[in-house]
């Protein structure tokens, strides 16, 4: 007796993504193009500048100490509480809620695993790259300043470069990454950029950065943006081994495999004074099926018949054969003439 399981949630969800997408069929993936591998080029270059300024003690360096300096969270007092809030846009988790919540969105309608995928791969890759720079460097912010001119390189500390300025390019940037068309993309790679300029900018303005983090954090999640087509392949693979884990989980759940159903003859037509021993075996069974054992199968009308051949009554002693003669019998209790 078979009963019917109820659906979880989470069966519900995969249902949904193993039907047939619902996107447009001119979407592709971004492919590491030559004007991408030289964007890519430039930033690393301005990278590697960014850092050598701050290395060498440069007028980067002093710029940074002038604009700490000036303390803009004074000049400008009224704007603070704004600031604030706005900040808000770079932190990773707030951010990293909003925009799995939006991708999480796209990939219900999509039917793709996808969105979710390259945005957990930048993440990974922001976590990794801007973590490992951040300590490696181990630049003091500049509430913990301790030679006024100074890099504050080496000291132990993680401020460069800024990780919100990065996350913003990342978690914002990933929508004009993932966008339908060309047009979309462009918008939301200008406004993805001012945002993350911004929030930028809003550190600098709190004091927690210097001006020189900003920038290196801007380019540094510039960079992982323009290196994720790399990982296309990857996301590919990751999503059918999702679904394939799916389906393993799925068979192990059910127990045991299905069981096959008895196969269904099809009757062959025959045509007017046409019998069955006039169709030949291979119109009546063009292959045998998979359920007979292998080897050669004549068909049912080269068979031996089952009953035997002549009348199915039994023989009956008192009887004679039609068309033979046999002398009468005597009447009980008469005598012949």
């Amino acid at each position: 007796m078979r009963t019917e399981r109820n659906l979880t949630r989470l069966d519900r969800v995969f249902a949904r993504l193993d039907r047939e997408p619902e996107r447009p069929a001119h979407i592709d993936v971004p492919k590491m193009s030559r004007h991408r591998v030289a964007l890519l080029a430039a930033t690393l270059a301005f990278y590697g500048a960014i850092v050598w300024a701050v290395v060498i003690t440069s007028w980067l360096v002093r710029l940074d100490w002038q604009v700490m300096f000036f303390r803009p969270y004074q000049q400008w007092s009224e704007i603070h509480a704004f600031v604030d809030y706005y900040v808000v846009l770079g932190q990773r988790g707030p951010t990293a809620v909003m925009i799995a919540a939006w991708l999480g969105w796209r990939s219900w309608r999509q039917h793709t695993l996808r969105p979710l995928l390259a945005l957990a791969t930048s993440l990974l890759l922001l976590n990794v790259t801007v973590g490992a720079a951040k300590l490696g460097m181990g630049r003091l912010g500049p509430h913990y300043a301790t030679t006024v001119g100074s890099n504050e390189m080496w000291l132990g500390g993680d401020i460069f470069p800024s990780g919100h300025t990065a996350n913003a390019v990342v978690t914002w940037g990933i929508l004009a990454y993932l966008a339908s068309t060309p047009a979309a993309r462009r918008w939301l790679s200008a406004l993805s950029a001012v945002t993350s300029l911004g929030v930028g900018l809003s550190t600098v303005y709190l004091g927690t950065h210097w001006l020189s983090d900003v920038l290196l954090g801007w380019a540094a999640g510039l960079l992982i943006l323009l290196a994720l087509p790399w990982f296309e392949p990857l996301i590919a693979r990751a999503e059918s081994g999702i679904f394939d884990l799916r389906d393993r989980m799925r068979a192990r759940r059910a127990g045991t495999a299905p069981v096959p159903t008895a196969p269904v003859e099809v009757p062959v037509l025959l045509k007017p004074r046409e019998s069955a021993q006039d169709v030949s075996p291979t119109a009546r069974s063009p292959r045998a099926p998979v359920y007979l054992a292998p080897g050669p199968h004549t068909a049912r009308s080269e068979r031996t018949p089952v009953t035997p051949v002549g009348s199915r009554r039994p023989p009956q002693t008192d009887r004679v054969t039609r068309g033979t003669t046999s002398t009468a019998r005597p009447l009980t209790g008469g005598q012949l003439p």
